[in-house]
């Protein structure tokens, strides 16, 4: 049971800030359109999208799917389209600066970051990139290769998950779990007591799939808390969809090798063009990975005996929006028609989209907020929505504010316990709603 929070820094680095403005002082010639500007794009409108989990990779290509446009409707939330489309939180809002998360504009168009740059790993088993929150896993071999991908949720910066090359030792469905110390100790402290164990169901933050690795205490599992799938907020495991860990665990057999990289600089080829993928701002530069990107770069520069667009290459490292964006062709002439991004149809319901029940006067509910700004008053409903498991909320016009009511639940002790949630997981000081109960004859008493 973990908060959900938004990425952390990297410690900085003198030296990397040097690479960095060596790369920025140089000069090359103009190369390939990008994909960093709406404005020069028009996608083609295509029918609704279904997420798509598996890709098939040609032999010497490191570039998979393609990048998707959506046009936001009333009521949507990032974490929402995210998990329609088998996306984290994070790449999302990495690809669209600016966009609220919580209460984006309607109609606007966003970019659904729909295509991945393969990690620099051998392409066996179970690769997961930190850096990107992507799972990868190979099947097949290097002349019939597919890979199925998800996104994850991942270590804290204060309990990072591990990385390097470990096994899957077991598989278990419905699993319990076991409460580790230190977990219990910090929420006692919180005032939120856990049990020794918690048994499979809603409040099983394992979820109903735990695949358990080599690396003592370290799951891949499953999560009652979806919204945090993209973020850095579990303790050290790696979290999944429901609808991702069920197919990972179907899929995965015992003794699977899994190795966890941190990558957050990407370079990979794809029909004769070089694209880029970022995922760490230049405030959050990594050294070695850093040194290991411009390595590659200057090698296809030397091989390819032409100099490399680099203002392309700086645009890339300062916007850091997670997308693949071709950089470089190998040969003039060589590659093929890079695909545009394609604009795909609003779905009609988004998967996985909390559903709130009607609420009536006659049953229990818990007033989380009186605001005047409605704006401020969707927004934190959303929030509450998002929490795991649900904690139903809307907002209701009261005269000249807006009210954020929780409910409805079956009893005072489940309005009681969504009050303390409300308070442990986003201080908020909710007050109890009692049921106005009615005579026969709709006369209330």
């Amino acid at each position: 049971m973990c908060r959900n929070i938004t990425l952390q820094p990297f410690s900085n680095s003198l030296r990397l800030v040097a690479l960095l403005v060596v790369i920025i002082s140089l000069n090359g010639c103009a190369a390939m359109r990008g994909f960093h500007e709406e404005d020069q794009l028009v996608p083609r409108l295509g029918e609704e999208y279904t997420a798509q989990n598996v890709f098939s990779v040609a032999k010497g290509d490191d570039v998979i799917g393609r990048l998707k446009y959506i046009r936001l409707e009333k009521g949507d939330t990032l974490p929402d389209i995210a998990r329609h489309f088998s996306l984290g939180l994070n790449g999302v809002s990495a690809a669209n600066p600016g966009v609220d998360i919580w209460v984006p504009e309607a109609g606007k168009r966003i970019m659904l970051p729909l295509s991945f740059i393969l990690p620099d790993a051998p392409r066996k088993g179970i690769v997961i990139n930190l850096a990107t929150m992507r799972l990868f896993e190979f099947r097949g071999n290097s002349g019939l290769l597919a890979v199925l991908t998800y996104p994850v949720g991942v270590g804290t910066e204060e309990k990072p998950t591990p990385r390097g090359l470990m096994r899957v030792e077991r598989k278990v469905s419905q699993p319990t779990w076991h409460v580790p110390a230190s977990i219990a100790k910090a929420h006692l402290e919180k005032g939120d007591p856990l049990p020794a164990a918690v048994l499979p169901g809603p409040l099983n933050p394992l979820g109903e799939y735990a695949l358990y690795l080599s690396a003592p205490s370290y799951l891949i599992h499953g999560t009652n808390k979806p919204a945090s799938v993209g973020l850095r907020a579990s303790n050290g495991c790696i979290r999944l969809f429901p609808e991702s860990v069920k197919k990972l665990y179907g899929n995965t057999p015992v003794k699977t090798a899994v190795n966890i990289v941190n990558q957050p600089y990407l370079v990979g080829q794809s029909n004769g063009v070089v694209y880029m993928e970022v995922h760490a701002s230049t405030e959050e530069l990594d050294t070695a990975e850093f040194d290991k990107m411009y390595t590659k770069l200057k090698t296809i520069e030397k091989e390819s005996g032409r100099t490399l667009d680099w203002s392309k290459v700086k645009k890339v490292l300062a916007e850091a929006r997670g997308i693949p964006v071709p950089i470089f062709e190998i040969r003039q002439g060589s590659g093929k028609e890079i695909a545009e991004p394609m604009e795909v149809r609003h779905p009609d319901k988004l998967y996985g989209r909390p559903e709130i029940p009607e609420l009536k006067t006659d049953e229990w509910s818990v007033l989380a907020a009186d605001m005047r700004d409605e704006t401020d008053a969707v927004r934190l409903s959303a929030i509450i929505n998002h929490q795991g498991p649900q904690i139903p909320a809307r907002v209701i016009s009261n005269n000249d504010s807006y009210r954020v009511i929780a409910g409805p639940f079956n009893d005072i002790r489940e309005a009681n316990d969504a009050i303390k949630r409300l308070k442990i997981d986003l201080e908020i000081d909710a007050t109890l709603i009692e049921p106005i109960k009615r005579e026969r004859g709709g006369e209330k008493r």
